[in-house]
């Protein structure tokens, strides 16, 4: 594999470089972090996580690596043979912040979202040339994609409800420690993480998520060979899809609010691969939750103890150990959105 040598934009940043093995690949990953205190209770950091090398290998075991900056092969003029999607996750909400399980339930947009649905818009349009915007038809998604389409001068946003969050039953509108009590059933079917098992209350199970969404993307991508598009939604819609792309692989950290994930459709839809995963470089203002969507059952279920205050860069080594600890983790299944 041709190495490819990072290029930093400050030399003041603190680096900390990890050497991630696999059977396959040895990535290696850098991380910025410095922080400004924005009121007395939370605390926010600048993030920018720089990939040494864009990874992609054309089967199903393909890997991506997590990156926070503009690489030649994530940004640039698209082909004729593929079809460019930038998947955006929605802005933070108030219920983001305090760690309760939204689902289908329609929350809106809290300030410090709407900063950062402007954010991601005005980096997005100073990129190359946006053909359309689809979105979840939740308000959050929503929301930040019309911010995004007024950006890049797109006319109208096309919803999809397809493109929505996990339907998590019972348990929306609840925190974690609320349903092992109040919805015990419902709550051992979303941290069981079986994918075949839907939640109680009209919930849908991950593979349910997976079809749907899988389907709809597929769908877009058909339709917009050699475009570049965005498409806004929700946190297990994001992991859904990395599944498709890399089924033996995992997607590397927190799924951030607001964060760019870069994926190219060819081959009518049915190949996918993933060019850039978790960048938030633009977000250096206004910051992200360090409680962000994680998918998976250590994740959600330290919410239950933790303050979801934002990150701060004290807990930088713990961020390391977070991805490290999801990279060997293994697990066959994964328990779905907190979104």
């Amino acid at each position: 594999m041709r190495s490819v040598q990072p290029r930093f934009s400050s030399a003041s940043a603190s680096l900390i470089r990890l050497n991630l093995h696999s059977k396959r690949e040895n990535l290696q990953y850098y991380f910025r972090a410095e922080s400004r205190q924005r009121c007395p209770v939370f605390r926010r950091t600048k993030l920018a996580v720089k990939m040494a090398e864009s990874t992609v290998v054309k089967s199903d075991s393909r890997m991506c690596s997590q990156s926070g900056c503009n690489g030649d092969d994530g940004f640039g003029s698209v082909s004729s043979d593929y079809a460019e999607i930038i998947v955006v996750r929605h802005g933070e909400t108030t219920w983001n912040s305090d760690g309760r399980l939204q689902g289908h339930l329609d929350v809106e947009l809290n300030e410090v979202g709407r900063q950062q649905a402007a954010a991601v818009a005005d980096r997005l349009s100073k990129e190359p040339k946006i053909s359309a915007v689809y979105s979840s038809d939740l308000k959050r998604a929503f929301v930040t994609a019309q911010t995004i389409a007024n950006s890049c001068g797109v006319l109208e946003v096309i919803q999809d409800p397809d493109l929505r969050e996990r339907n998590l039953g019972d348990l929306q509108g609840l925190v974690l420690r609320e349903a092992a009590t109040l919805k015990p059933e419902a709550y051992q079917a979303f941290v069981s993480g079986k994918a075949d098992k839907d939640i109680p209350g009209g919930g849908e199970s991950l593979d349910q998520l997976y079809q749907r969404c899988t389907s709809s993307l597929q769908k877009i991508g058909r339709k917009h060979k050699g475009e570049r598009v965005v498409v806004v939604t929700h946190g297990g819609v994001l992991r859904a899809l990395y599944r498709r792309a890399a089924p033996k692989g995992k997607p590397q950290g927190k799924i951030l609010n607001t964060s760019v994930n870069i994926f190219h459709l060819s081959d009518g839809g049915e190949d996918w691969v993933i060019k850039v995963w978790g960048d938030v470089s633009h977000l250096s203002e206004t910051g992200f939750l360090k409680t962000a969507f994680g998918g998976d059952r250590t994740s959600e279920l330290s919410m239950e103890t933790k303050s979801p205050n934002r990150y701060s860069p004290s807990r930088s080594k713990s961020l390391v150990e977070l991805m490290l600890s999801n990279q060997s983790a293994g697990r066959s299944g994964s328990v779905g959105a907190a979104d």
